[in-house]
């Protein structure tokens, strides 16, 4: 039986938002527990949230587990191959997430769960000619090479697409458990945030 985790990207800079995004309102609750809440719902591992060092979180769940990414300014793989590093061993691969993404949806999480067939690596969602490797389902076994790509200097995700097999999951796949894609709309600066947070509560509601 293969075991998917939950990793929870959190730690990022935040400079166009000018604030943590994990501590933001969300109807009640925060923007971290919203995602950490949809994630677990939807997948039967455990749930890890990757932090910058000494970054405030709001209080989460007991069995949620709380890592620390001790090398900053390495971008999305440095906090995917910590988040790796952190369920080795107690899952067979797991599905990657920012945490600006408020509108995820569980139904969403499980269908790229469910790419992930044999002889493929990683499933990603590509929506008009752009990957999302922050809201993707990977392998434990990529783990070596995000490692390996870090110490050659390339910090980027996508990377791994390179040098892995890789199933796409185009909009024509996805809009059959999220119609209007929302699950893949992030908040980037404060105008998106207020935008997201006027429009009405969504119906997965997460205290």
């Amino acid at each position: 039986m293969t075991t998917t985790a939950g990793i929870i990207v959190a730690g990022g800079r935040s400079t166009r938002m000018g604030t943590s995004k994990a501590l933001l309102e969300w109807h009640g609750s925060t923007l971290l527990r919203r995602v950490t809440g949809v994630v677990s719902r939807a997948l039967d591992g455990p749930i890890v949230v990757v932090r910058a060092t000494g970054q405030a979180l709001p209080d989460l769940p007991a069995e949620m587990l709380v890592i620390d990414d001790a090398r900053e300014g390495l971008g999305p793989l440095q906090g995917l191959a910590t988040g790796l590093a952190a369920v080795a061993g107690r899952a067979d691969s797991a599905f990657v997430s920012s945490v600006d993404v408020p509108f995820l949806v569980p139904a969403f999480v499980r269908r790229v769960v469910a790419g992930l067939r044999d002889g493929i690596d990683i499933v990603v969602p590509d929506v008009a000619g752009r990957r999302h490797p922050l809201c993707a389902c990977y392998r434990m076994s990529v783990l070596p090479t995000a490692e390996a790509l870090l110490a050659e200097g390339l910090a980027r995700a996508g990377a791994l697409f390179d040098r892995h097999p890789t199933a796409v999951l185009g909009d024509d796949v996805l809009r059959g458990v999220d119609p209007t894609l929302a699950s893949l709309r992030n908040v980037n600066d404060p105008a998106e945030y207020r935008v997201a947070r006027d429009e009405p509560a969504p119906a997965v509601r997460v205290e």
